[in-house]
């Protein structure tokens, strides 16, 4: 005789939120990062002033990084929504990153790591030193 097992029905998984699409972006953006020589001090750090992605090293140098986004390419790539009023709070949470876990002058800079999905697949785009405050 042959068993008859339970139907249980195939349920698919509700689509990922906004904000699991970005924390999945940020350790795509931070293991790209670290195969290419940086390495990682900090993820999200967070204050008052604003939100600072990755703070990683590259040689000497302390690097601030925004990861930008993008599943679709209608409204162009994620670094060109990097603007003027996100760079200030960016370089305010990155101050004050420095004046709480630095003790020296450790040069620093600013990047933007765009990701954008293409047929399945996720591009990078690595602009470094992406502005100046």
């Amino acid at each position: 005789m042959a068993r008859s097992w339970p139907f249980l029905p195939w349920r698919p998984e509700p689509p990922p939120t906004p904000a699991e699409l970005g924390r999945r972006a940020e350790r795509a953006a931070a293991r790209y990062l670290q195969r290419r020589g940086l390495r990682l001090i900090a993820r999200n750090y967070r204050t008052r002033v604003g939100e600072i992605d990755l703070v990683m090293t590259h040689g000497s140098e302390l690097v601030f990084i925004e990861v930008r986004f993008r599943s679709r390419a209608d409204f162009g790539d994620g670094a060109a929504t990097v603007d003027q009023n996100k760079q200030q709070r960016l370089a305010r949470a990155a101050r004050h990153y420095l004046l709480h876990r630095t003790s020296d002058e450790t040069p620093c800079r600013f990047d933007v790591v765009s990701i954008s999905r293409t047929n399945y697949l996720l591009r990078f785009e690595w602009i470094q030193d992406a502005f100046t405050p």
